[in-house]
């Protein structure tokens, strides 16, 4: 009885433990920009900096406006296109990491 009421108890923790390190999901709107200059960066005058950035080997990350914090972006190709760009980014948040899904405009057009 001792055993199974055990090994009910470790497989409710192994279950809570792969629910805590799931990511969360949803959408959230700031800037595309380099991971150099981080939110300094998050602007549209930015845009030809982060380039230069980009092509000496930095990675493009995204600046959260609403909790003001960095995240690295798994899609770069997708982020390139919005460099210097307000965006609404859509994926799972995992820690400091999006995985990306989208990234559009933040207006909509």
């Amino acid at each position: 009885m001792k055993k199974t009421i055990v090994l009910f108890a470790l497989l409710a923790l192994a279950v809570a433990a792969l629910a805590g390190a799931a990511g969360t999901k949803g959408s959230w709107t700031g800037w595309v920009t380099d991971e150099h200059c981080g939110a300094k960066g998050a602007n549209a005058d930015h845009k030809a900096c982060a380039e230069k950035c980009l092509g000496r080997g930095d990675k493009l990350v995204f600046y959260n406006t609403a909790d003001k914090k960095i995240y690295a972006l798994d899609n770069q190709d997708m982020a390139k296109a919005h460099i210097g760009h307000e965006v609404k980014v859509t994926g799972e948040v995992d820690g400091k990491n999006i995985k990306v899904e989208s990234i559009n405009a933040a207006d909509g057009k």
